[in-house]
Parts: structure tokens; C-alpha cells; sequence
């Protein structure tokens, strides 16, 4: 299947997702959602760039990522903010909720809350087919 095609029924998931939530009462704010090579790779680094007074500085952050082949480089993944009652979360029973319903909608929805080896429970992405 094509990425177009796979960019169009993610983004169709996300809608529904997004409306779900809502009629939990999780409001959905987008944290990320494409990101760049250049991008994934200072966050697979574990860098950072800063400005001081117009000059740039390649700084030792934390590791954001453990791979360089997110699905976030083809844009079939986004992280999300979740606010309950006007509170930021990013664990809450109502969102794995959320993350069962993203699963339920097809078996290529994958919800970073049920990774293997951590969790990652604003990361929601399609994986290829």
C-alpha cells in the first residue's frame, strides 16, 4: 500500500481518536507529529541545539528515541498531550483507554503505551503494511 494511502486512513484514526477521547473528557493537544531526519537524529543522539545571542551550540541532552526509523519521519505517528479537568497527564486510566480504542480501530494502530521495553504513552502511530 502506497504511503499516501497509509498517511490518509492514520490521519482518518486520528480524527476518530481525537473525538473519542473528547467524549471521555480527555482534551488532545498535539505534541509532535512529523519530525525531520535531522530532527530524529539529534533526539537519537541525545542532542540538543541552542542560541545565545545568535550563535548556535550543539549541546548533550538526554536521548530522546531509541531508533532512527520512527514512524514519525513518514508521518504515520503523533504524540499527544492529555489534560483531564484541565490537568496535564501522561498516565491515567482513561488514557490507556484511549490506547485500547487506537489498537480496536485497525492491527497496524500501534499505542506506544504497550511497548515492549518502555512506556510511551503519548506515541501513537500506524505501522506499514
Amino acid at each position: 500500500m502506497k504511503l499516501s494511502v497509509q498517511q490518509q486512513i492514520f490521519s482518518q484514526h486520528i480524527a476518530r481518536l481525537i473525538f473519542y477521547a473528547n467524549s471521555l473528557g480527555v482534551n488532545l493537544t498535539f505534541g509532535e507529529a512529523y519530525r525531520t531526519e535531522d530532527q530524529q537524529e539529534l533526539y537519537y543522539y541525545g542532542k540538543t541545539i541552542h542560541v545565545d545571542d545568535g550563535e548556535l551550540m550543539l549541546i548533550n541532552g538526554v536521548k530522546r528515541t531509541r531508533t532512527m526509523n520512527s514512524n514519525h519521519l513518514r508521518r504515520l505517528a503523533v504524540d499527544f498531550n492529555f489534560f483531564i479537568r484541565g490537568k496535564l497527564y501522561y498516565k491515567h486510566e482513561l488514557i490507556d483507554e484511549i490506547g485500547v480504542y487506537w489498537e480496536s480501530l485497525s492491527p497496524q494502530n500501534r499505542w506506544g503505551g504497550n511497548f515492549k521495553n518502555f512506556y510511551d504513552s503519548p506515541h501513537f502511530e500506524r505501522l506499514m503494511v
